[in-house]
């Protein structure tokens, strides 16, 4: 299971009321370099948020299909197809304890390639309507990096402070065509 429909419902409050699901622009001058030199074709934001941040900052040099999923947004919440390149920005932190292995599980069936994943370990700044801090899970990066690694080969790691850091890391099955 990757959410309880209650759990989708209080996502769904939090988007309603703005300024959530932001950090995507972040990481758009990175993943289009990668778009780029590993001349990706399709890219999934993986809980993209309603405003797409991504694609704020996003500006390969070539042409990409981009689909957007998260279970927050209406008009995102359809179940995503598989894509050479997935990108999930400050999205698995939230994820309920119970389901993050489905959800893993889940980005490495969508991950054709590449996986841009950037993690949060300490607690949001947000709360859930039900009173909990809207990260799920808070956890450091040795706990973290098992349970991608053994998904994932993992090409390289960025520590960018004490609470946040991102893996760039290739599906387990194939190889990567450019190393990046």
């Amino acid at each position: 299971m990757l959410y309880s429909e209650g759990y989708a419902k209080q996502q769904r409050l939090l988007h309603q009321k703005g300024n959530y699901g932001k950090m995507g622009q972040k990481y758009g001058a990175v993943v289009g370099k990668i778009i780029d030199k590993m001349e990706i074709d399709t890219l999934l934001d993986y809980g993209c948020g309603k405003n797409l941040s991504l694609t704020k900052t996003l500006k390969p040099k070539r042409k990409f299909q981009y689909q957007g999923y998260d279970i927050g947004v209406k008009k995102y919440s359809d179940p995503p197809k598989p894509a050479q390149m997935v990108v999930c920005c400050d999205v698995i932190e939230h994820i309920e304890p119970d389901c993050l292995e489905d959800v893993l599980d889940h980005l490495e069936e969508m991950t054709e390639e590449i996986l841009l994943i950037s993690i949060h370990t300490g607690p949001a700044g947000k709360v859930l309507q039900d009173g909990r801090n809207a990260h799920l899970i808070q956890q450091p990066l040795g706990w973290w990096f098992p349970k991608i690694d053994e998904r994932f080969t993992i090409q390289s790691l960025q520590v960018l402070d004490e609470l946040h850091f991102y893996i760039i890391a290739y599906a387990a099955s194939k190889p990567p065509r450019v190393e990046i």
